[in-house]
């Protein structure tokens, strides 16, 4: 029986409905669970679970999606983004991404890893609307994961989830009409901490078979927990509960899970780090990339326009557009990258 990944919205829509209804075709567990974490108001509910469904546990969110087939809403479910094939890299279900084949034969290969706050996000809706067309368009192929969430998984299983995609990927380069040794990892916000940090820490490649010479290079995109310690010392406060339930409250696993604490040699061989003007991504963003050129890596740091939340998404939904100023940035860096 396949498995559909459902948004944010439409599982919001139907729990909402179930919960109103008293779940006459869900079971109470589930229904209790919703109701745990959102509540009984019915607007108040779909709002959350837009938010926070990924806290549900997987048999719930199983039960919602077996309500939503059955209500006649397999449209709303599309199992791939437009023009992508859908590919399973684990036996999760969110071990999942997103391909979109190049035109040419040995081509380079983008692989974008979605942010969230390690707790939400979907590889369907988080590339924004111009990166996979823009990759293609460059000669290149375009691949978005997804991964297992927080606090279902552990952020370590999430780099080891995006190791294994890059692992799947590169085994498979030959019928994807992939070059396996020219592969570059972007990541956004979370995602960008988790690129950051696989490009850093060696060990989670390493346990999927590969090393860091076989990435290209790492792009990070407006992360702020490359120095996780730190960021939650320094950061915003309002997203202090985000990081505490993904990295804890033990300074020693935050300094494990930080890119800036595994900075000296060896690294990817290249980095491009792009942030916005925020206050706490500017610094983390700067700190990173002078630790890692001290210890010997090629990085660059690039900032641009944009404060606060709004900039933040806006590198995002807006790279790959030729009108915004980071895309020929990008660009450029990744001929100069796979060139080499």
């Amino acid at each position: 029986m396949r498995k559909w990944i459902v948004g944010g919205a439409a599982l919001a829509m139907v729990a909402t409905c179930a919960v109103a209804q008293r779940g006459e075709r869900m079971t109470p567990d589930c229904r209790k669970e919703i109701v745990q974490l959102c509540g009984t108001d019915r607007g108040a509910i779909r709002t959350c679970l837009r938010e926070k469904a990924s806290q549900l546990s997987e048999k719930c969110r199983a039960d919602i999606r077996e309500r939503l087939g059955q209500r006649g809403g397999e449209e709303k479910m599309s199992r791939a983004a437009v023009g992508a094939t859908e590919m399973a890299y684990g036996d999760e279900p969110l071990q999942k991404l997103d391909f979109w084949q190049a035109k040419s034969e040995r081509a380079p290969l983008v692989i974008f890893v979605h942010g969230g706050g390690w707790k939400r996000g979907d590889k369907r809706n988080a590339t924004g609307q111009y990166k996979a067309s823009h990759y293609t368009g460059q000669g290149y192929a375009f691949a978005s994961i997804n991964y297992r969430l927080v606090p279902d998984a552990t952020v370590e299983q999430q780099a080891a989830d995006v190791a294994a995609a890059v692992a799947y990927l590169r085994s498979n380069a030959k019928r994807l009409g992939i070059d396996s040794g020219r592969i570059v990892l972007m990541g956004h916000s979370a995602g960008a901490h988790l690129v950051a940090l696989l490009g850093t820490d060696q060990q989670y490649l390493r346990e999927a078979g590969l090393r860091l010479s076989d990435l290209s290079g790492v792009i990070p995109l407006d992360g702020a927990a490359y120095d996780v310690p730190a960021q939650m010392a320094e950061g915003a406060k309002r997203m202090k509960d985000t990081y505490v339930q993904a990295f804890g409250t033990d300074p020693a696993r935050q300094k494990r899970l930080s890119p800036y604490w595994h900075a000296s040699a060896p690294n990817a061989p290249a980095f491009l780090i792009l942030h916005v003007e925020r206050e706490d991504g500017a610094r983390q963003s700067a700190a990173l990339s002078e630790t890692l050129r001290k210890n010997g890596t090629n990085v660059e740091l690039r900032g641009f326009n944009g404060k606060g939340l709004m900039g933040h998404m806006e590198i995002n939904r807006k790279l790959g557009d030729p009108n915004y100023p980071a895309t020929s940035v990008v660009d450029a860096w990744l001929r100069q990258v796979f060139d080499t």
